[in-house]
């Protein structure tokens, strides 16, 4: 499984690294350290915590979370796999994204549930980017 350091997982929430020091360190999402003593999130828990912020409204006195020519980094938070199709969602920041592709699609690409990917929005087309 993917973990994301602090500032990884602040990129992808839309906050500052400040911000997400803080829900640490209040407990609002679980860190554990690496040999090195960097907090580390697990990719679930990020994409877990993603998704309940968003519904709660995000965080308060942060500037919103904006894409830049259409392309919303995130992280997966959801994979509804069919036996030709697939549905992917994606957390960017405030922004939740789905994408309608093939299951071939996400094999290629190993997408799984708390992986960062990002989505590429052209007229009503979803496309995933994963780095």
């Amino acid at each position: 499984m993917q973990s994301y350091t602090i500032g990884q997982a602040a990129r992808l929430l839309g906050v500052s690294p400040d911000t997400a020091r803080r829900w640490a360190d209040a407990g609002r999402v679980a860190t554990r350290r690496d040999e090195t003593g960097r907090r580390l999130v697990d990719g679930k828990d990020l994409a877990a915590f993603s998704v309940e912020l968003a519904k709660s409204g995000g965080a308060e006195g942060e500037t919103p979370y904006t894409s830049v020519r259409n392309s919303f980094p995130g992280i997966v938070t959801a994979i509804k796999l069919g036996d030709v199709a697939a549905q992917v969602e994606i957390q960017a920041g405030p922004h939740r994204l789905v994408s309608l592709l093939t299951r071939e699609a996400v094999e290629e690409l190993g997408l799984e549930v708390g992986m960062e990917a990002t989505a590429r929005v052209k007229s009503t087309n979803v496309h995933i980017d994963r780095p």
